[in-house]
């Protein structure tokens, strides 16, 4: 861990608390994404190769969809499961799966993150993977690193147009959690951040 990197995970927290704030979601949303194109063009922990941070466009972001955000309720009435993951950072990372939401495209798997802490963790494959988005999928909510949209006890706030890209979308020679079957939805989901301009290079955060 490096000051650098606690300082990236402290923006991203307070980039989320922000957007949560702010009552006008396609305001939030355009602040998300310019926040995070300044972060990921002038921070010393960016994913993006220091040599092209200086002429980086941004990330590629659809326009905002007000019909892809969900406020769920979690349903906890699911058998648990067990996710061991290999990450390039942290070893094998352990998930357990809490719950489900079901939205209009399918359901999702709600995983807590079985380390110190803890955090809610949803990922996302949606039919447009490996075409338009990345294909390994994307991240909805990250609580542990400070991607969380909110919601009232017992409800989570998924909005897809904040789905964003994990790390080893930029570079497959890290490796992050992705999305396992009771993540994958068949529906293409033009939302969020879309596939990543190539080259770029990054580490799991």
């Amino acid at each position: 861990m490096s000051l650098a990197l606690l300082d990236w995970r402290r923006r991203v927290a307070h980039l989320y608390a922000e957007v949560r704030a702010e009552p006008n979601v396609v305001t939030a949303h355009d602040h998300w994404r310019r926040t995070r194109d300044d972060l990921l063009r002038t921070h010393p922990e960016s994913p993006v190769p220091q040599a092209q941070r200086a002429r980086y466009p941004g990330a590629p972001v659809a326009a905002y969809d007000p019909r892809l955000r969900f406020d769920a309720t979690l349903d906890t009435g699911v058998p648990p499961k067990r996710m061991d993951v290999r990450t390039g950072t942290d070893g094998i990372v352990s998930f357990g799966r809490i719950g489900c939401v079901h939205l209009p495209g399918g359901d999702l798997d709600v995983w807590w993150l079985g380390c110190y802490g803890g955090g809610i963790f949803i990922p996302v494959k949606d039919g447009s993977a490996g075409s338009a988005t990345y294909g390994g999928g994307r991240y909805l909510i990250d609580t542990v690193k400070g991607a969380d949209l909110g919601g009232d006890q017992g409800r989570l706030i998924l909005d897809f147009n904040f789905a964003y890209n994990p790390s080893c979308a930029y570079d497959p020679a890290w490796s992050c959690p992705l999305a396992p079957a009771g993540n994958t939805l068949a529906t293409p989901l033009l939302a969020g951040e879309l596939m990543p301009a190539p080259g770029a290079s990054s580490r799991d955060r």
